[in-house]
């Protein structure tokens, strides 16, 4: 890079802007599908992103666990040695995507009416594009950030994380010295529950993941034999049992800090730590911003897969099941216990994979500055804090020490639901919330 200056008086350079815009649409043209199992290539988009981080002056580190799943790492020096480091991750995989649902071909990477369309255009590789975007406009203003800033690009963030951050955190954790704090996905969108306001929620937390496997053992038999030791039955009664569960309502401090700015932002009188606080009424008069918390006040278990038999007229002597399980920080032990309850003396259950869930602290002074970052380009929006219903690498990257928050900026036109299109059919990101973006994520990364 050019020279010392800080630049905090600087914004990114118009070339930031363009190529913000092109590298979401050429990312979005490689095809990375994770289709579980390890079947995915995240490699091409790995040396693409690679190419772009050395031609900003940084040195990229490709790293691979198994073959064709590749990771990227390379640190931007900031000015003050003492500073802790600052992590900035996303992922390059992307969930299927069946063509024929689409308006524009998934992997088409189109850019149509202002808008940039396919498979991974908000999940996330619009964040990884931002991310590139940012720190080749610093080389080319010579700006350094105030603390060194690692950039990871990681594989498999869409199955279980083994050959991403998993690896990374597990195999390369020097490549992460000094990293205390780091940013990701899913935060700072603009989320619109009415005409006159604007929201921007910034992930201070995550449920942990608690993905089960149901298993029931029975006797083989004719089907048309009483069989009352029946594996399906007893597997169907467990699952049953799950799906109907209504877990009860838990509280995490990120979540009451979410709830008590909400009900400033629409002028309600809420004590959220009285002993007779009603969480669902608040929620009632909250409307539609509710939508950002009803699925973080409780744990949830949700029956997804079932695998039982080979032939309609034979009774299986094993049945299995899935569920989707989430727990909230704290609540992992209620999580297990409920399980053991739930399923019963005839069914066994395991973990089939498990994360931890995450807490970040809200007053502190990193999410202060992620507030202002926001606010310096919108005054008008509102920030608060919320935990995230799923999970995301900073999961693994905990394993370091690193307090993560979701902080992806996007300022969204009214009437874009964000939320819908994780994972959802035409998924897409306008150009100017892209823009948006590389200027919060200038500022907020400059100056951290």
């Amino acid at each position: 890079m050019a020279d010392e200056r800080d630049g905090t008086d600087q914004g990114p350079d118009a070339t930031a802007l363009d190529e913000v815009v092109t590298f979401t649409s050429e990312l979005i043209r490689i095809d990375t599908t994770n289709r579980g199992g390890g079947d995915c290539r995240e490699r091409p988009a790995a040396e693409y992103a690679a190419e772009r981080l050395a031609g900003a002056g940084l040195e990229p580190v490709l790293l691979e666990r198994t073959p064709g799943r590749t990771n990227v790492v390379a640190r931007v020096p900031g000015t003050d040695p003492t500073a802790d480091a600052l992590l900035v991750h996303g992922h390059l995989d992307v969930v299927p995507a069946e063509a024929a649902e689409w308006t524009v071909h998934p992997f088409s990477g189109e850019v149509r009416d202002g808008v940039v369309w396919g498979r991974g255009a908000v999940d996330m590789k619009n964040m990884d594009a931002m991310v590139l975007a940012v720190v080749r406009s610093w080389a080319r203003q010579g700006i350094r950030p105030r603390r060194d800033v690692v950039v990871a690009y990681t594989a498999d963030e869409e199955a279980s994380a083994e050959d991403g951050s998993g690896f990374l955190a597990d195999q390369h954790a020097p490549l992460f010295e000094g990293c205390t704090e780091g940013i990701s996905e899913s935060g700072a969108f603009s989320f619109h529950p009415d005409p006159r306001t604007t929201l921007y929620p910034i992930a201070a937390g995550e449920r942990g993941t608690a993905w089960l496997k149901l298993t029931a053992h029975g006797r083989t038999g004719h089907g048309s034999k009483v069989n009352t030791d029946n594996a399906v039955t007893r597997l169907a009664e467990a699952v049953a049992r799950i799906g109907r569960h209504e877990w009860p309502v838990r509280l995490t401090p990120t979540v009451r800090a979410a709830l008590t700015g909400l009900a400033a932002v629409y002028g309600i009188d809420a004590d959220v730590n009285a002993r007779d606080f009603d969480t669902e009424q608040l929620l009632e008069k909250l409307g539609p911003a509710a939508a950002l918390l009803r699925p973080v006040i409780r744990n949830s278990s949700n029956p997804t897969m079932l695998d039982a038999g080979y032939k309609v007229n034979v009774i299986p002597g094993q049945a299995v099941a899935y569920v989707d399980g989430r727990m909230l920080p704290g609540c992992e032990d209620e999580f297990t216990e409920t399980m053991d309850r739930l399923t019963g003396p005839d069914v066994t259950w395991e973990f089939h994979h498990r994360e931890v869930p995450l807490e970040a602290p809200v007053d502190s002074p990193t999410f202060a500055k992620l507030r202002a970052a926001v606010e310096c380009f919108d005054p008008a929006g509102h920030v608060v804090p919320f935990t995230m219903s799923g999970g995301t690498d900073a999961k693994q990257f905990s394993r370091l020490g690193i307090t993560g928050y979701g902080f992806s900026p996007l300022k969204l036109p009214p009437g874009l639901d964000y939320g819908a299109l994780f994972h959802g059919v035409d998924e897409r990101v306008p150009v100017d919330a892209l823009h948006f973006g590389v200027r919060v994520l200038d500022h907020y990364l400059r100056t951290a």
